[in-house]
């Protein structure tokens, strides 16, 4: 199926048949034991106990749902699963179409693969194809749609419907259905980050994980959609991306796999401060101590204002999305960890008065290198003088990779804190790494249940 003639629902279905080589399925099983070990941990946050105290009951199965060892039918696992990978804000991301894939196609492309019951090189292989669709769309709606829409929301059920129609084995026409049904479905306001008490941020991601799985079995069953969904008069770029070219989704990626241009978060904050926390790590490397500072000066890119100017956070969601909260507590702590952003910390004199010596701008050079590249700049005077750190790409990114080894450990660490004992952090590790060697599937959801918890 090719041609310009055709619907670009139909094109991104061609493109996303090629056949998927043993390294992005390598590079899949890290990305799906990342997830893990963000949904393990925000399934035990208010918001994760939430979700599964509201929806557990409504489709029990056998789909592995993170942090419990009950099981549910595929679409409840994909809501649940879809909502806790995100909470924590550590979750996978891809810069240029800033949107976090993992959240949302990996919960539908496992409940479709147990459902199938895929061996573990299928279920990886619709993982990259998941990752493909979401990044494609993600990095074709511009700024105009980021400015009100959550792009992991509104872009995720293409990635979820691409992951699941290829787990179904969907044929090309049936396939380009699926991802138009789940187009219609796209949804998610950033008005939920201005109200902190707000958890809807998490159903943007459970949607969007349930909205493409849904796609896929609706079209599997022979539900049609609207093919031109995306490029059409009152499609989803006409509706929701103002200057923005539909092409796009397909433009300029050539052969390579865009699973392997995303990017992993080391540090337990909004994607948009890990450059500034890369920076002050420098400053503390080169012997700057937080006592003697008397002002820090950051200059980053403009985005990272708009999410994340908060000179003075009151609840956990707030410190996340703090550059001043964000360097302060780095320049006193260290690397920054989860417990750095809870209110027994933000709340302390000797943060607040750090903070409060930050000033943020937007300048050059990392205005005009966003979004291809995230860094910050961060000028630390003491004693009269002024020494300058640059971090021109955050941790984790492609141009700054943290190795296979410390996305295990993350992992680790993140699956303790959400109740795991040890042992059982490091089956989950194992299993998820094994994947790529052709472990089985059904290992891998055992053990993201706690043993012994019912939910």
């Amino acid at each position: 199926m090719s041609g310009q003639s055709l619907a670009l629902t139909q094109r991104l279905a061609d493109r996303l048949a090629r056949p998927v080589p043993a390294a992005a399925k390598a590079r899949a099983a890290l990305h799906v034991l990342d997830w893990a070990g963000c949904a393990i941990a925000g399934a035990a946050s208010p918001a994760g106990r939430a979700m599964a105290a509201g929806l557990m009951a409504e489709g029990q199965g056998r789909c592995a749902v993170a942090g419990t060892s009950r099981g549910a039918s595929p679409l409840t696992a994909a809501l649940l699963n879809g909502a806790v990978g995100n909470v924590l804000e550590m979750d996978d991301v891809d810069k240029r179409a800033i949107l976090h894939p993992g959240p949302t196609v990996i919960p539908a492309a496992l409940a479709a693969a147990q459902t199938a019951d895929l061996d573990a090189q299928d279920f990886l292989a619709a993982v990259v194809r998941g990752y493909e669709a979401v990044i494609g769309v993600g990095r074709a709606v511009g700024p105009g749609h980021y400015a009100f829409w959550h792009n992991t929301g509104t872009c995720g059920p293409f990635g979820a419907a691409a992951a699941a129609a290829s787990a179904f084995r969907l044929d090309l026409e049936t396939t380009a259905h699926a991802l138009s049904l789940a187009g219609t479905q796209a949804s998610g306001f950033w008005q939920t980050r201005h109200e902190p008490a707000s958890m809807a941020k998490q159903l943007h991601t459970a949607r969007a994980a349930h909205a493409g799985l849904s796609a896929a079995m609706l079209a599997g069953a022979g539900m049609k959609g609207p093919l031109s969904i995306l490029e059409g008069a009152q499609g989803f770029f006409a509706a929701t991306c103002p200057g923005a070219d539909p092409e796009d989704v397909l433009a300029g990626h050539g052969e390579r796999w865009l699973i392997e241009d995303v990017s992993f978060k080391p540090w337990p904050a909004c994607r948009h401060a890990h450059a500034a926390i890369d920076a002050a790590l420098q400053a503390l490397e080169a012997g700057v101590r937080a006592d003697e500072i008397e002002a820090l000066e950051l200059t980053t890119y403009g985005d990272a204002l708009t999410f994340c100017d908060q000179p003075r956070p009151e609840t956990v969601i707030q410190a996340k999305f703090s550059l001043q909260h964000s360097i302060a507590v780095t320049l006193l702590y260290g690397p920054p960890q989860l417990e750095h952003f809870e209110p027994g910390v933000f709340e302390r004199d000797e943060v607040r008065a750090l903070a409060a010596k930050v000033t943020v701008k937007a300048g050059a050079p990392y205005s005009e290198r966003y979004p291809a590249r995230y860094g910050a700049g961060l000028a630390v005077t003491v004693n009269g003088g002024t020494q300058d750190f640059d971090a021109p790409d955050a941790l984790g990114d492609p141009e700054n990779p943290i190795p296979a080894s410390k996305v295990a450990e993350k992992a680790r660490t993140l699956s303790v804190h959400g109740g795991f004992a040890p042992e059982d952090a490091d089956a989950l590790v194992v299993a998820a790494l094994d994947l790529s060697e052709g472990g089985p599937v059904a290992r891998f959801a055992s053990t993201l249940a706690r043993p012994g918890r019912a939910a």
